[in-house]
């Protein structure tokens, strides 16, 4: 049986440093941007459109109407959102079957669930997720703290309605995870290695 440990990530906490080093540190496959690609050949949609839709706001399933008139709705984007979404369930769920893999985001802890991952929560203080960002900025960019902290405030929030919205639970819910991580101050190289330990 393949062990697969999944994890969710607040923005600039580092989740995604964390899933690769422990992925390396195991011995384990380790899925992210790679899970786009593989979409985006299932879908014959590009794979900056697949980030996009990954990354927006659902759209409604229901009719959206004004008093008792219907109003127009392009389905097209809620088609493909869904169609994405089927192509995302069934790469996670043949990336799982392959060996044992770490996962980052795509709500594989919830597309899984019927096997049992290990459930993984990032997270940090605000101070520490906007040093972490500012480190890791191309040259040239120079965020403001308040511009940085605007930026991580809407990709949580981005990922919290996509995870909410596709699995009925919350994101960042402790309940929903068996190992939350506050990556405050924590310099993760170090930290990987008594983690890993949990797995071996």
């Amino acid at each position: 049986m393949n062990k697969i440990i999944t994890i969710g990530r607040e923005f600039g906490s580092g989740g995604r440093e964390l899933g690769r080093r422990l992925a390396r540190e195991l011995g384990f496959d380790y899925y992210d941007k790679e899970i786009l690609t593989e979409i985006s050949k299932h879908t014959s949609l590009s794979e900056e459109y697949v980030q996009r839709v990954v990354e927006s706001q659902p759209h409604q399933l229901f009719p959206i109407t004004t008093g008792r008139s219907f109003l127009y709705v392009d389905t097209q984007p809620l088609q493909q959102a869904g169609a994405v979404f089927l192509a995302q369930q069934e790469i996670i769920r043949e990336m799982a079957d392959r060996s044992s893999c770490v996962i980052v985001g795509r709500c594989a802890d919830h597309i899984l669930r019927d096997r049992k991952p290990f459930r993984i929560f990032v997270y940090a203080d605000m101070a520490s997720r906007i040093a972490r960002c500012r480190s890791r900025a191309p040259e040239g960019e120079n965020l403001t703290d308040k511009e940085y902290k605007q930026q991580i405030q809407q990709v949580d929030k981005a990922r919290a309605r996509y995870y909410d919205f596709y699995t009925d639970m919350k994101w960042g819910d402790k309940l929903n995870y068996e190992l939350c991580i506050n990556t405050t101050n924590q310099d993760i190289p170090t930290l990987v290695p008594y983690l890993a330990k949990m797995f071996m």
